[in-house]
């Protein structure tokens, strides 16, 4: 386990930066370089702990400023830090320059509310290497008289501010970011509930928010789910009209309910009535945009038989899901049988392993075990998000050219285990699950 959670104050140091971007919120390309003896080059030059200032537009955030030191050619840091630039809406591809003349590096990094970008990336000494990946950016903003309804603890979420934040991790040597955006990329949007949510604080996640790292830059992930949200609050609160208004030929929409739609009362509130007609509706909606609508049946709770069987929790929804894509002839991707298989596979103990099970003082202020059966750790997060990839593989649906070359071949029966999972922990956590269960 990681001890490093909580954020540290601050202090306010000179700041020293040179050569003024274009304005905050500029939509033209964005280039940062890092160092206290660079001679000559295009861009913003930062030489000292420059905290983020909203005027600015820029500088190292969330009270981490002092946590980086100034090299010759880089900002090095080994404690978790964050570099924001304020941007307006859109899909951008961040170019990161990494390495250092003084020692090796190891660099996890993370874009907004935790998405994983790059794992553990060693670069040698002396060794300069560039990164490419794609963060999409958004607003609750849909029209002049419609917004998304946030929920309140949403508001406060990276995801949701008006700033694209990069969170560096490691062993970590930076010596430029560049910020491009970009029009033309094949955009995933998922809508679902807290099992494919950006989480935006240790130590819940959800595989919305790793599967990001499994694409080439060819596609940008575009996650509007939200925790305890079921297919007609999700539409309630104007997410599936902000999607719809962004879908152009060629998208994806992966949609992914059940955990809390089984939970609504009222005799039309079940899965072969009101599911099933939502679940229609979301079809119709890509598709009149002529995106490509993917269905993905619910993670299974983890609730075991006394023979080591999984129990079924979520009745008909599943079986439902199979029938409407089926009846449409959409891509489904059965998550369901697949995190069956896992947790049987993995069994009752080890199983804990992938949710949110820790014990009293695991974390500041935890008085009280975490015991989580629904909620994933990152460990379990990035295991759905494999098994989606799987899904897609399986299907043989285009989105599959633009997984990287580097992703393994994957089987729900064959799982990976915890012992050889070393991701850094974020340095923000929260005791409070999140909505949904």
């Amino acid at each position: 386990m990681h001890s490093n959670y909580l954020l540290q104050e601050h202090k306010n140091p000179i700041s020293k930066e040179k050569t003024p971007t274009s304005d905050v919120n500029s939509t033209k390309t964005q280039l940062f370089c890092f160092g206290s003896k660079r001679k000559s080059q295009k861009g913003t030059l930062i030489d000292s702990q420059l905290i983020f200032d909203s005027k600015r537009g820029y500088g190292f955030d969330f009270n981490t400023a002092q946590n980086i030191k100034i090299s010759p050619t880089a900002f090095t840091a080994e404690k978790p830090t964050y570099f924001s630039v304020a941007v307006p809406e859109g899909n951008y591809r961040i170019e990161v320059t990494m390495g250092s003349k003084e020692k090796a590096s190891n660099i996890t990094i993370k874009a907004e509310s935790r998405r994983l970008m790059l794992n553990q990336f060693s670069i040698k000494k002396g060794s300069q290497i560039t990164t490419t990946f794609n963060v999409n950016i958004r607003n609750a903003k849909i029209d002049a008289t419609t917004n998304i309804s946030l929920k309140d603890r949403e508001k406060d979420t990276f995801n949701w501010d008006s700033k694209l934040t990069l969170e560096f991790l490691g062993t970590v040597s930076i010596q430029s970011i560049k910020i491009i955006p970009e029009e033309n990329l094949s955009v995933v949007y998922l809508a679902g509930d807290s099992t494919v949510t950006d989480q935006d604080v240790e130590p819940w996640a959800s595989w919305g928010q790793f599967i990001p790292n499994y694409f080439n830059d060819n596609v940008v992930v575009a996650n509007y789910a939200v925790s305890g949200s079921a297919l007609s609050s999700f539409k309630g609160s104007n997410r599936l009209k902000k999607i719809s208004g962004l879908l152009k030929p060629d998208d994806y929409l992966f949609i992914e309910f059940a955990h809390n739609d089984e939970k609504l009362k009222g005799p039309e509130n079940t899965a072969w009535e009101s599911y099933s007609k939502y679940l229609t509706e979301y079809v119709e909606t890509a598709r009149k945009k002529g995106a490509i609508p993917v269905l993905v049946t619910p993670t299974q709770r983890r609730s075991f038989n006394t023979d080591g069987t999984l129990k079924p929790t979520h009745g008909d929804f599943p079986d439902a899901m199979r029938a409407v894509a089926k009846k449409m002839n959409v891509p489904l991707i059965d998550i369901t049988q697949m995190t069956t298989q896992l947790y049987e596979k993995w069994g009752v103990e080890a199983s804990k392993n992938a949710l949110v099970h820790y014990p009293a003082n695991t974390f500041p202020g935890q008085e009280k075990a975490l015991e989580d059966n629904t909620h994933f750790n990152s460990f379990g997060a990035n295991e759905i998000a494999l098994c989606v990839i799987k899904g897609i593989r399986d299907l043989d649906l285009p989105l599959k050219k633009y997984i990287s070359k580097e992703t393994p071949a994957y089987d729900p029966t064959k799982p990976n285990y915890i012992s050889n999972w070393t991701l850094p922990m974020s340095a923000r956590f929260e005791i409070a699950k999140p909505d949904g269960n």
